[in-house]
Order: C-alpha cells, then sequence, then structure tokens
C-alpha cells in the first residue's frame, strides 16, 4: 500500500492555491472553486483542497512536507513572507520541524527528519 493524496478543505480555494504554490507545489488540476490539485517537487503522493463554506473549528487537519534542506526552505519561504508560528526546533523525537498554518487554520509542519523518519530508535 502506498500514500495517493491528501485532501484537506478550504472556504477559499484562490487564496488556498495561492498559498500552496508559494510553498512551492505545483498546480495540476485547477477546478476552483470547488477543487485544486497538486504535485509535491519530489516523490509521487498528491495533495488537493476541496471548497468548505461551512468549515468547523481551525484544529481539523495537520499536513506534513518533508524538505531535506529544510533551514533552506524556511529562509527561502520566509523571504516571500510566510510567516511561522513556530522557527525550525529540533524534536525530541529526532525530527527538525518549522511550524505555520494556511489561510484556514490547517496546520503545516515542514520537518526533516533523516533516517528517523521511518527507522527511529524506539521503532518496533
Amino acid at each position: 500500500m502506498n500514500l495517493n493524496q491528501v485532501t484537506i478543505s478550504s472556504k477559499d480555494l484562490e487564496i488556498s492555491v495561492a498559498f500552496y504554490k508559494l510553498l512551492g507545489l505545483q498546480l495540476i488540476v485547477d477546478a476552483l472553486p470547488r477543487y485544486a490539485r497538486f504535485t509535491c517537487p519530489n516523490g509521487e503522493a498528491t495533495f488537493s483542497i476541496h471548497q468548505k463554506i461551512n468549515m468547523q473549528s481551525r484544529d481539523n487537519t495537520t499536513v506534513y512536507f518533508e524538505d531535506d534542506t529544510l533551514k533552506v526552505l524556511v529562509f527561502k519561504l520566509k523571504q516571500k513572507g510566510i510567516t511561522f508560528t513556530s522557527d525550525i526546533e529540533d524534536k525530541s523525537w529526532l525530527w527538525t520541524e518549522a511550524h505555520l498554518e494556511d489561510s484556514d487554520g490547517n496546520k503545516i509542519i515542514l520537518f526533516n527528519a533523516g533516517k528517523s523518519r521511518k527507522k527511529s530508535p524506539w521503532r518496533i
């Protein structure tokens, strides 16, 4: 089994699409205002957004994007005006992470896990 796609909700896809393009995702399906789908610069999984006008709380979704050059990526995104809710930090689970949110409050974690992504010391 392999992860094919993750879909999140958004009240305003035009704003969301602009944000995710700024992060570096490549738009491959433009069915605005209802749906948009992206590919990531690396890997085979896709990421999509569907319109949901009556979204509930802002604490519904967390999306993780991995990058081998996390510090460079975060620096470039800050230069583009992206605001982070927490700067780059080494975590106790051996990942390095930086946190931000999209316009709908979906949490995004940019990270680099290296070999600890799937082979952490506590893996069973």
